[in-house]
Order: structure tokens, then C-alpha cells, then sequence
């Protein structure tokens, strides 16, 4: 799912991050190997993928995350997981020692998240609801009519941001792994709604990381 940029996109500009490689400490495998068996129990469980949940490279995130972090490229540790499925991204940016938050559409997959997180003693918080702005009605018009009226995910806002007790411009770092006709929609509520500085990282079907950050 590879993530675009359009001209519409007129404040974020991509970042080259590198990403050293190193071993996976033995707490996180043991971590993802744990997350890997429940999300198969999961998806059996359901009987099938859920609409637009599709796993990512959880070890290429991780690794994104810390270099992250590491290289001090972040202007502050709260993150925010646009979509965030059984929550291993979110539970990873906690182990991290970002102060981690998950928004997810899905009630069981937000449910099996927040169960993940409470069994590792991640302290990630997950809210069942949209992670789409309010307001972004616009954008999601634009959306729309450039994708010949499909959209991937959920295009409607809800209460997601006000139970958190947080906007968009509140989080230092986003993660989205966005489906091909999302991307652009993706981007451009980050880009509307983001603060100035906050990061967004993708991961896209071309099996790699994209990192950008808002500048004005």
C-alpha cells in the first residue's frame, strides 16, 4: 500500500530516516511472537480479514520508531495509531517509552488490543472510534472524488478524539498504514490537522517505512 504525495499535500515534507540494523530486544520478540498467534487466533476466530485490517512489518515499525527516537527527530513522545488493528504498533511505541494511544473503528479488534496491552503490562491506551478529524468533511469530499468514490476506511468522525481528551495537533508522531486509496486522504488530514514539527510515519505494500514531518 504504497503511500503518495500529491501537490495537494503543501506542508510536510518527507525525512530520510536511517535505520541502523540491530537485534530485536528478546522482551519485544517475545512480544511479537505472542501478537503474531493471537492475531491468527483472531482472524480464524472472525472468520476472515476484517475490512481493512491488514498486518504491517511490525519489526521494521519498531525499528522506524526507535531510530526515531534515538536520532531525536521527535519534538515530544505522544504518538497516535491511525487504525490501530490488534494494537502492536501502538504496545511497541510503549515499550519505547513513548506515551502511546491507539484509535481503532473495529470494537473486537480494539477490544483484542487493549487485552494484548493489559497482558504485557503495556501502558497503551486504546479508543474504540474514527480516527478521521472532525471537520475534515472537505478533505474527505476531495478524497472521494479523486477515487472515483471509494474510500477504504471509515469516513466519518466521531467522539474518538474528545474521549481520548486529545486533537491531531496534540500528537508528536503518527503511524498509518494506509490502504492505496486512503494515502492521500491519509496525508492530507495530517497535513490540516497536525501540529507544526509532529511526524507521520507510514508503512506501504512495498514492505518499507516513509517518515514526514510538517514544517509550516
Amino acid at each position: 500500500m504504497e503511500f503518495v504525495l500529491s501537490i495537494y499535500l503543501m506542508s510536510i515534507v518527507e525525512l530520510e530516516l536511517t535505520i541502523p540494523p540491530r537485534a530485536l530486544p528478546d522482551g519485544v520478540a517475545e512480544f511479537l511472537r505472542e501478537a503474531d498467534d493471537r492475531i491468527e487466533e483472531f482472524v480464524v476466530h472472525v472468520n476472515g480479514i476484517i475490512r481493512g485490517f491488514v498486518p504491517c512489518d511490525y519489526v521494521a515499525v519498531y525499528h522506524a520508531m526507535r531510530a526515531i527516537m534515538d536520532q531525536k527527530l521527535i519534538c515530544g513522545e505522544r504518538f497516535c495509531e491511525w487504525g490501530s488493528g490488534c494494537g502492536v504498533v501502538a504496545c511497541l511505541a510503549s515499550m519505547l517509552g513513548y506515551n502511546s494511544y491507539g484509535i481503532e473503528i473495529d470494537a473486537d479488534l480494539c477490544a483484542a488490543s487493549a487485552d494484548l496491552a493489559d497482558d504485557y503490562n503495556v501502558a497503551a491506551e486504546f479508543i474504540h472510534g474514527s480516527f478521521v478529524p472532525p471537520g475534515a468533511e472537505d478533505l474527505i469530499d476531495w478524497a472521494f472524488t479523486e477515487n472515483d468514490g471509494e474510500l477504504s476506511l471509515e469516513p466519518h468522525s466521531d467522539t474518538a478524539y474528545e474521549d481520548l481528551g486529545f486533537d491531531v495537533s496534540d500528537f508528536d508522531l503518527v503511524f498509518s498504514y494506509p490502504w492505496p486509496n486512503d494515502a492521500e486522504l491519509t496525508g492530507n488530514m495530517f497535513d490540516n490537522y497536525a501540529s507544526l514539527g509532529a511526524l507521520l510515519l507510514t508503512y506501504n505494500d512495498l514492505e518499507s517505512v516513509r517518515l514526514f514531518r510538517k514544517v509550516k
